[in-house]
Protein backbone atom coordinates (compact mmCIF):
# COMPACT_ATOMS: atom_id res chain seq x y z
CA UNK A 1 0.00 0.00 0.00
CA UNK A 2 1.36 3.37 -1.06
CA UNK A 3 0.80 6.70 0.70
CA UNK A 4 -0.80 8.95 -1.91
CA UNK A 5 -1.71 11.94 0.28
CA UNK A 6 -1.20 13.38 3.78
CA UNK A 7 -3.69 16.09 4.73
CA UNK A 8 -4.28 18.03 7.93
CA UNK A 9 -7.82 17.52 9.17
CA UNK A 10 -9.98 20.58 8.63
CA UNK A 11 -11.49 20.54 12.12
CA UNK A 12 -8.47 19.32 14.06
CA UNK A 13 -5.09 20.64 13.01
CA UNK A 14 -3.32 18.24 15.38
CA UNK A 15 -4.34 15.25 13.24
CA UNK A 16 -3.42 14.14 9.75
CA UNK A 17 -5.50 12.07 7.35
CA UNK A 18 -3.51 9.37 5.60
CA UNK A 19 -4.55 8.25 2.12
CA UNK A 20 -3.42 4.90 0.74
CA UNK A 21 -3.69 4.06 -2.94
CA UNK A 22 -5.85 7.12 -3.53
CA UNK A 23 -8.35 6.51 -0.70
CA UNK A 24 -8.64 7.74 2.88
CA UNK A 25 -7.25 5.04 5.17
CA UNK A 26 -6.92 6.41 8.71
CA UNK A 27 -6.07 9.44 10.82
CA UNK A 28 -2.97 9.99 12.93
CA UNK A 29 -1.82 12.51 15.50
CA UNK A 30 0.60 14.85 13.79
CA UNK A 31 3.67 13.65 15.67
CA UNK A 32 3.17 10.12 14.29
CA UNK A 33 2.55 11.38 10.79
CA UNK A 34 5.71 13.50 10.62
CA UNK A 35 8.01 10.67 9.42
CA UNK A 36 5.59 9.60 6.69
CA UNK A 37 6.12 10.65 3.08
CA UNK A 38 3.96 10.57 -0.05
CA UNK A 39 5.01 7.61 -2.14
CA UNK A 40 6.10 5.59 0.90
CA UNK A 41 5.03 1.96 0.96
CA UNK A 42 3.33 0.62 4.10
CA UNK A 43 2.72 -3.00 4.94
CA UNK A 44 -0.38 -4.14 6.80
CA UNK A 45 1.74 -4.67 9.90
CA UNK A 46 3.08 -1.10 9.67
CA UNK A 47 -0.43 0.29 9.27
CA UNK A 48 -1.55 -1.68 12.32
CA UNK A 49 1.40 -0.37 14.36
CA UNK A 50 0.61 3.21 13.37
CA UNK A 51 -3.04 2.82 14.30
CA UNK A 52 -2.15 1.27 17.66
CA UNK A 53 0.33 4.06 18.37
CA UNK A 54 -2.33 6.59 17.43
CA UNK A 55 -4.82 5.02 19.83
CA UNK A 56 -2.19 5.18 22.57
CA UNK A 57 -1.43 8.85 21.85
CA UNK A 58 -5.10 9.81 21.88
CA UNK A 59 -5.71 7.94 25.13
CA UNK A 60 -2.61 9.51 26.68
CA UNK A 61 -3.76 12.98 25.69
CA UNK A 62 -7.20 12.29 27.16
CA UNK A 63 -5.63 11.15 30.43
CA UNK A 64 -3.31 14.16 30.62
CA UNK A 65 -6.27 16.51 30.15
CA UNK A 66 -8.07 14.81 33.04
CA UNK A 67 -5.02 15.09 35.28
CA UNK A 68 -4.56 18.75 34.33
CA UNK A 69 -7.95 19.53 35.86
CA UNK A 70 -6.99 17.88 39.15
CA UNK A 71 -4.76 15.00 40.28
CA UNK A 72 -6.31 11.57 39.69
CA UNK A 73 -5.81 8.10 41.02
CA UNK A 74 -4.76 5.29 38.74
CA UNK A 75 -8.18 3.68 39.11
CA UNK A 76 -9.93 6.91 38.10
CA UNK A 77 -7.89 7.19 34.91
CA UNK A 78 -8.42 3.52 34.06
CA UNK A 79 -12.17 3.84 34.56
CA UNK A 80 -12.42 7.01 32.46
CA UNK A 81 -10.48 5.43 29.61
CA UNK A 82 -12.56 2.27 29.81
CA UNK A 83 -15.71 4.39 29.67
CA UNK A 84 -14.34 6.06 26.53
CA UNK A 85 -13.99 2.65 24.90
CA UNK A 86 -10.20 2.45 24.99
CA UNK A 87 -8.82 -1.08 24.63
CA UNK A 88 -7.33 -2.74 27.71
CA UNK A 89 -3.88 -3.15 26.15
CA UNK A 90 -3.81 0.54 25.20
CA UNK A 91 -4.85 1.52 28.72
CA UNK A 92 -2.01 -0.54 30.17
CA UNK A 93 0.53 1.26 27.96
CA UNK A 94 -0.90 4.68 28.82
CA UNK A 95 -0.89 4.01 32.57
CA UNK A 96 2.72 2.89 32.36
CA UNK A 97 3.69 6.08 30.51
CA UNK A 98 1.90 8.23 33.09
CA UNK A 99 3.61 6.44 35.98
CA UNK A 100 7.03 6.83 34.37
CA UNK A 101 6.46 10.54 33.82
CA UNK A 102 5.24 10.93 37.44
CA UNK A 103 1.87 12.21 36.25
CA UNK A 104 0.22 9.24 37.94
CA UNK A 105 1.15 8.55 41.56
CA UNK A 106 -1.45 7.16 43.96
CA UNK A 107 0.57 8.17 47.01
CA UNK A 108 0.82 11.80 45.86
CA UNK A 109 -2.83 11.75 44.83
CA UNK A 110 -3.93 10.47 48.25
CA UNK A 111 -1.97 13.20 50.02
CA UNK A 112 -3.49 15.84 47.73
CA UNK A 113 -6.98 14.50 48.38
CA UNK A 114 -6.58 14.53 52.17
CA UNK A 115 -4.99 18.00 52.21
CA UNK A 116 -7.68 19.39 49.93
CA UNK A 117 -10.47 17.90 52.05
CA UNK A 118 -8.87 19.10 55.27
CA UNK A 119 -8.64 22.64 53.93
CA UNK A 120 -11.96 23.00 52.17
CA UNK A 121 -14.31 20.17 53.18
CA UNK A 122 -13.11 18.44 56.35
CA UNK A 123 -14.11 14.81 56.84
CA UNK A 124 -13.40 12.20 59.48
CA UNK A 125 -10.48 9.86 58.97
CA UNK A 126 -12.95 7.05 58.37
CA UNK A 127 -14.83 9.05 55.71
CA UNK A 128 -11.58 9.97 53.97
CA UNK A 129 -10.53 6.34 53.89
CA UNK A 130 -13.85 5.38 52.31
CA UNK A 131 -13.49 8.09 49.66
CA UNK A 132 -9.94 7.07 48.79
CA UNK A 133 -10.77 3.37 48.63
CA UNK A 134 -13.57 4.18 46.20
CA UNK A 135 -10.93 5.85 44.05
CA UNK A 136 -8.80 2.73 44.16
CA UNK A 137 -6.24 3.91 46.72
CA UNK A 138 -5.20 1.31 49.30
CA UNK A 139 -2.21 -0.16 51.08
CA UNK A 140 0.83 1.99 51.79
CA UNK A 141 -0.48 4.96 49.77
CA UNK A 142 -3.62 5.09 51.90
CA UNK A 143 -1.75 4.61 55.18
CA UNK A 144 0.74 7.35 54.34
CA UNK A 145 -1.99 9.84 53.46
CA UNK A 146 -3.85 9.13 56.70
CA UNK A 147 -0.79 9.46 58.90
CA UNK A 148 -1.28 13.09 59.94
CA UNK A 149 -5.09 13.23 60.02
CA UNK A 150 -6.67 14.26 63.30
CA UNK A 151 -10.40 13.80 63.80
CA UNK A 152 -10.60 16.17 66.76
CA UNK A 153 -8.94 19.04 64.91
CA UNK A 154 -10.93 18.40 61.73
CA UNK A 155 -14.24 18.15 63.60
CA UNK A 156 -13.58 21.31 65.58
CA UNK A 157 -12.65 23.35 62.49
CA UNK A 158 -15.74 22.08 60.69
CA UNK A 159 -18.00 22.67 63.68
CA UNK A 160 -16.79 26.25 64.18
CA UNK A 161 -17.49 27.06 60.55
CA UNK A 162 -20.95 25.51 60.68
CA UNK A 163 -21.75 27.12 64.03
CA UNK A 164 -21.83 30.55 62.43
CA UNK A 165 -24.92 29.50 60.49
CA UNK A 166 -26.58 27.98 63.54
CA UNK A 167 -25.73 30.58 66.18
CA UNK A 168 -29.19 32.14 66.16
CA UNK A 169 -30.89 28.87 67.10
CA UNK A 170 -31.90 27.92 70.65
CA UNK A 171 -29.26 25.80 72.34
CA UNK A 172 -31.10 22.45 71.98
CA UNK A 173 -31.59 22.97 68.24
CA UNK A 174 -28.03 24.21 67.86
CA UNK A 175 -26.72 21.08 69.59
CA UNK A 176 -28.88 18.72 67.55
CA UNK A 177 -28.20 20.25 64.16
CA UNK A 178 -24.47 20.58 64.73
CA UNK A 179 -24.23 16.99 65.98
CA UNK A 180 -26.14 15.70 62.95
CA UNK A 181 -23.94 17.76 60.62
CA UNK A 182 -20.73 16.30 62.05
CA UNK A 183 -22.15 12.77 62.04
CA UNK A 184 -22.97 13.08 58.33
CA UNK A 185 -19.31 13.80 57.70
CA UNK A 186 -18.25 10.59 59.30
CA UNK A 187 -17.36 11.64 62.84
CA UNK A 188 -18.36 9.21 65.58
CA UNK A 189 -20.25 10.03 68.77
CA UNK A 190 -17.12 9.98 70.92
CA UNK A 191 -15.67 12.78 68.78
CA UNK A 192 -18.86 14.72 68.12
CA UNK A 193 -20.18 15.09 71.66
CA UNK A 194 -17.21 16.90 73.26
CA UNK A 195 -16.66 18.99 70.14
CA UNK A 196 -20.26 20.19 70.17
CA UNK A 197 -20.00 21.11 73.88
CA UNK A 198 -16.76 22.96 73.19
CA UNK A 199 -18.19 24.89 70.27
CA UNK A 200 -21.35 25.76 72.19
CA UNK A 201 -19.16 27.18 74.93
CA UNK A 202 -17.15 29.18 72.39
CA UNK A 203 -20.04 30.41 70.26
CA UNK A 204 -23.21 30.63 72.33
CA UNK A 205 -23.77 33.14 75.09
CA UNK A 206 -24.36 31.85 78.62
CA UNK A 207 -28.03 32.80 78.45
CA UNK A 208 -28.64 30.96 75.19
CA UNK A 209 -27.20 27.75 76.59
CA UNK A 210 -29.81 27.69 79.36
CA UNK A 211 -32.79 28.35 77.10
Amino acid sequence: MKITALKLQARNKTRVNVYLDGEFAFGLVKILALPLRIGQELSEAEVERLQTADAEEQAHERAVRLIARRPRSETEIRQRLQKAGVAALVIAVVLDRLRNSKLLDDEAFAKFWVENRTTFRPRSKRALQVELRRKGVSGAALDEAMQDTNDVEAAYALALKRAKRLASLPAPDFRRKLSEYLARRGFDYETVEPIVRRVMSDVLSPTSETE
